[in-house]
């Protein structure tokens, strides 16, 4: 946002964090106007309820890298697998 207004977001300063953390836009967007609008503890508090990788098959973890669209994920170990979800 340097040099541009954007009206439509409400905590411009938590927008730019999330951009320089690697965020797009729009998510950047999202989540400054829920915290605007709720708080940031709030905001904070959401999100689901997921297993620890550690505790996933290895056939469950390659779905989900899969599902991610990751490449190279086939012949990896398990502790390969995970690293690479993680990051």
């Amino acid at each position: 946002m340097p040099g541009k207004k954007n009206s439509s977001v409400k905590d411009p300063g938590l927008y730019e964090e999330l951009r320089e953390d690697g965020a797009s836009k729009e998510k950047a967007a999202r989540v400054s106007n829920a915290a605007a609008a709720k708080g940031r503890t709030e905001v904070g508090r959401k999100g689901g309820k997921s297993g620890d990788y550690d505790d996933w098959t290895v056939d469950k973890l390659k779905a989900r890298a899969k599902e991610l669209g990751l490449k190279g994920y086939s012949d990896k170990k398990k502790s390969e697998l995970i690293s690479m979800l993680r990051h």
